[in-house]
């Protein structure tokens, strides 16, 4: 499908937007990087210490307001 040249320039406010604020903010995309491996990449799970914790559980009684 091919598009008229008017389309093809066309940029929204939004990526106006984003490029300008970058083009402010050099560091933007880095401190975007570091916020993401703060509070969303995480080190791998081990399974073995996960199958192990789960099995040194102490099994809680149904309803734990009752001494029987």
């Amino acid at each position: 499908m091919l598009f008229p040249k008017c389309v093809i320039k066309y940029e929204s406010e939004a990526t106006k937007f984003i490029a300008e604020l970058k083009q402010k903010n050099p560091q933007l995309e880095e401190q975007q990087r570091d916020g993401r491996a703060l509070l969303w990449d995480k080190a791998p799970i081990d399974l073995d210490k996960t199958a192990r914790d789960q099995q040194s559980r102490v099994q809680q009684q149904p309803y734990v307001y009752q001494n029987h």
